[in-house]
């Protein structure tokens, strides 16, 4: 028996998908179909809402798998679909766009390669161009809605959720529903589209029908805090409108609360540019010469946008003599809360390396380079964000005030942005640490990793960084046994 005798000849087959987004079920009934010798121009796809093939064969009205009686069946010796890497790495993407005709689309390729093995690596071929415009089309979906959805914070009986709608263009929101369970695995939350819904409850994820936007909430209390801080980090000197609007069109803004600050910060841009020149020339101050007046002075400080963003400013803390000053990057979330540096996670790691290289703490004085913590709302997380380089040049007038009260011997600088806001410029980690720099003061700087990289790592690079932190440490502590001589 051969393929062919299960085929009748001359029919026209249509194959009803059971939804717009199965690309495993295409992607059976199509090597099905090839492997009957069925050609593109008798075979339609359908999915869900569409019309078929007034001629085409099909199964009962209202069936799931109408139509899939009458497909016809490959023979035991029917032979292996062919199919490159480079068609089945776009035809993922291009199978989930909204054009009604991408099935008979990736049909007819998948038909071409099995005698043109090498089509899709020419460009200039009509079909594999419109596949790759697809790709292209959804990949850019996919990133707004990555970058896009706002979750909003509503009363449950669960307690917290949260929801979000998004209106995607193409058929990307169960398969982009990884991405969010990931990204926001303890948070209850929905997202809410037109062309379905997905529910996370920290276990299990669920589909919904479509939903309209007055089902999403409008706002809530966090939001204000999160205008805020858009409005503070918004940077007039780098706007460059049409760019923004490319990578933010206006279609989203109605979904993104920070969106209707935007024309008034465009409008103000000028202004807000002069007064940053303005505020870049301002006359030099006087450095604070206690650390009780540095302490006021960093409460009261807004040369930067980090201090806009609500939190409190975190002093450093230890003796005034103190021989050993280590400096991290900024604050994190528990010391914003407790308003002291290094109590978190990565202080505590910190601590215990010190005590292992016979540095007491209560002994050396522990601050950060920039005072304020930098952070981006992620519903009621406040996720770290690394402070840029202008940020700690600016906050680096206080610390050198740090420096001169305390006048310490050797300063250990604790990652990248702490050895910036001591030499000014950029470092190397690799090539800088674990050797004293001289400084103008006659005091040195040592350089090395900072805890919280540690906290970041696994398995061997954890167990290899580690190895260097602690070397790092020995010989911070064997130069302060050497100075103290």
């Amino acid at each position: 028996m051969t393929a062919l005798q299960n085929v009748s000849l001359g029919a026209h087959y249509v194959v009803h998908l059971p939804r717009p987004d199965d690309f495993a079920f295409w992607r059976e009934r199509a090597r099905q179909l090839i492997q009957c010798d069925v050609p593109p121009d008798r075979v339609s796809w359908v999915e869900p809402g569409g019309t078929g093939d007034l001629f085409a064969f099909e199964g009962p009205q209202g069936s799931s798998a109408r139509g899939e009686k009458r497909l016809p069946v490959p023979g035991a010796d029917a032979g292996e679909v062919r199919a490159s890497k480079r068609f089945m790495h776009l035809t993922r993407n291009a199978s989930v766009h909204s054009d009604p005709e991408r099935f008979s689309l990736l049909y007819r390729v998948l038909w071409r390669l099995q005698s043109q093995p090498g089509m899709m690596q020419d460009s200039a071929d009509i079909d594999v161009r419109r596949i790759e415009e697809l790709d292209k089309e959804v990949r850019r979906d996919a990133h707004k809605m990555h970058a896009f959805v706002r979750f909003r914070e509503v009363e449950s009986e669960d307690g917290e959720h949260y929801v979000a709608w998004f209106e995607p263009d193409h058929h990307i929101v169960r398969r982009e529903a990884g991405f969010f369970m990931r990204r926001f695995a303890n948070m209850h939350w929905s997202i809410l589209t037109p062309r379905g819904s997905i529910h996370w409850d920290g276990e299990v994820m669920r589909e919904g029908p479509p939903a309209r936007r007055e089902d999403a909430p409008a706002g809530d209390p966090v939001e204000a805090l999160w205008k805020s801080y858009y409005a503070s980090i918004f940077n007039p000197a780098r706007l460059k409108v049409g760019a923004m609007l490319s990578e933010m069109p206006k279609k989203y803004w109605k979904n993104m609360p920070e969106a209707e600050l935007i024309p008034q910060l465009i409008a103000g841009a000028q202004a807000r540019e002069a007064g940053m020149v303005a505020a870049g020339a301002r006359e030099v101050r006087e450095s604070p010469k206690s650390l009780e007046a540095i302490a006021q002075g960093i409460s009261a400080c807004r040369d930067c946008p980090i201090a806009e963003c609500g939190t409190r400013a975190v002093m450093g803390e230890g003796a005034p003599g103190a021989s050993l000053m280590i400096v991290g990057e900024q604050p994190g979330d528990q010391e914003d809360l407790a308003g002291r540096p290094f109590v978190g996670p990565a202080g505590q790691l910190l601590d215990v390396y010190l005590d292992k290289a016979g540095i007491d703490r209560k002994s050396a004085y522990v601050t950060n380079a920039v005072k304020h913590f930098k952070f981006v709302s992620r519903g009621k997380r406040r996720i770290h964000q690394t402070p840029q380089a202008k940020e700690i040049d600016t906050c680096r007038f206080w610390l050198e005030a740090e420096r001169e009260v305390v006048a310490p011997r050797v300063v250990l600088a604790l990652g990248a942005s702490a050895a910036r806001a001591m030499l000014g410029r950029t470092v190397s980690l690799a090539k800088e640490r674990g050797v004293p720099v001289p400084l103008e003061d006659g005091s040195e700087l040592w350089i090395t990793a900072h805890p919280s990289y540690l906290l970041r790592l696994d398995g061997e690079a954890r167990a290899t960084q580690e190895q260097l932190f602690a070397r790092d440490l020995a010989a911070v502590q064997g130069r302060l046994s050497e100075l103290a001589a």
